[in-house]
């Protein structure tokens, strides 16, 4: 099947198809999943070079079950997320027993100065809070408010119930706002 002509193709179909031998099946999901769990690794982790090799290892780890994947019991997406939250935790963990050194934000140089210092400050304030925030706090607001995943889709990433999704990111989003609500007039938020 050519590769334009995936796009109104469900993962499941196309994993099969690539558990097949269709390499164009690989590509197109390759293609539309890769961004959505390396966005996702970047806001959990808040580096850019550590959620790339989550990102290639949670792809890697779906072309290795793929020969095995049964459809109808998990959505690929849901289970690429869980094996993302699980690397992203694993690192988390390595990361509290090792020091951490500070790596510099990439600068947009179509913006200007001011624009790019209260976008980048914005963005720290932002990672800082979350980096704040319990592991399992974080990584429910990180897959509702950034992923855009619902509260049972969540549930399921993160096996737990959908009242517990609900809870940590209720108590996420609380912690958040807190912890934001000193620097609104610093990060230039007014009434936002």
């Amino acid at each position: 099947m050519p590769f334009d002509a995936m796009s109104d193709v469900s993962d499941e179909a196309l994993l099969v198809l690539y558990a097949n031998g269709d390499r164009a099946a690989a590509r197109a999901l390759t293609v539309r999943l890769t961004p959505r769990v390396l966005g996702y690794a970047t806001r959990v982790l808040a580096d850019a070079a550590e959620a790339e090799d989550v990102a290639q290892e949670a792809m890697l780890r779906l072309w290795r079950i793929a020969p095995e994947w049964r459809q109808g019991e998990a959505k690929v997406s849901t289970w690429l997320y869980r094996v993302v939250a699980n690397l992203c935790t694993d690192r988390l963990r390595r990361r509290r027993s090792a020091p951490l050194e500070e790596a510099e934000e990439p600068v947009d140089e179509a913006r200007d100065a001011a624009r790019q210092m209260q976008d980048a400050a914005r963005a720290r304030a932002l990672s800082d809070a979350l980096a704040s925030l319990p592991e399992r706090q974080r990584e429910a607001v990180v897959l509702r408010h950034l992923e855009g995943m619902s509260n049972p889709e969540i549930a399921e990433v993160m096996d737990v119930s959908v009242e517990a999704v609900e809870s940590l990111t209720a108590r996420g989003k609380r912690a958040l706002a807190a912890r934001l609500a000193a620097q609104k007039d610093a990060l230039g938020y007014e009434d936002d």
